[in-house]
């Protein structure tokens, strides 16, 4: 997760997981949220489009990570009403602070492999105990990353030392480019 490596991809517009949109089962899964006040954090956000999407739902605590600089400054022209304080260059690893929900799109699988194990414990540093880890994570394997792929016995062993209930189902909605390779997942702590 070297940031020169990530800041050149966006710079060179390779920029392939970007949707323009927000990802559907995301967008699904905010719209039954009834609870605006939660703190939400959306690390690897990229142009922040979920973010984007639950701020116009009326989430007043979305908070957005990236470490890329460009990024960030294109979800702020998409949305200028998106609060700057809520919005963080930084290095996922290394912030600080609670949430009632983290919204994993593309985070995990832009990591090495061998990075998922302190992934998972930095949630479980961040993550409010009775709060929610929910989103995206492939299954399937891809020749070389990022990204990379994973499979559910893979995630089960990841996050079961550090959540008390782990759901992992097929992805019935992805976007037909993800159709079939995708898993939403719903971990609490």
């Amino acid at each position: 997760m070297e940031q020169q490596f990530w800041q050149s991809r966006y710079e060179q517009s390779q920029t392939g997981w970007n949707i323009g949109d927000v990802s559907t089962p995301i967008k699904a899964y905010l719209d039954q949220l009834t609870d605006k006040k939660i703190k939400i954090l959306i690390p690897g956000c990229g142009f922040g489009y979920e973010a984007i999407y639950a701020h116009e739902l009326g989430f007043k605590n979305v908070y957005v990570l990236d470490f890329v600089n460009e990024a960030l400054e294109q979800l702020k022209i998409n949305c200028p009403t998106f609060p700057s304080e809520h919005i963080l260059q930084a290095d996922f690893f290394e912030i600080e602070g609670e949430y009632d929900l983290i919204i994993e799109q593309t985070l995990f699988c832009a990591i090495n492999p061998n990075q998922r194990e302190n992934y998972a414990a930095q949630v479980n540093r961040i993550l409010k105990k009775g709060g929610k880890l929910v989103g995206l994570l492939f299954n399937r394997d891809f020749e070389s990353g990022p990204p990379f792929g994973g499979n559910i016995e893979e995630y089960q062993n990841t996050f079961s030392p550090y959540f008390k209930k782990i759901e992992i189902s097929p992805c019935y909605n992805s976007i037909p480019a993800r159709a079939g390779s995708e898993v939403f997942i719903q971990f609490m702590h």
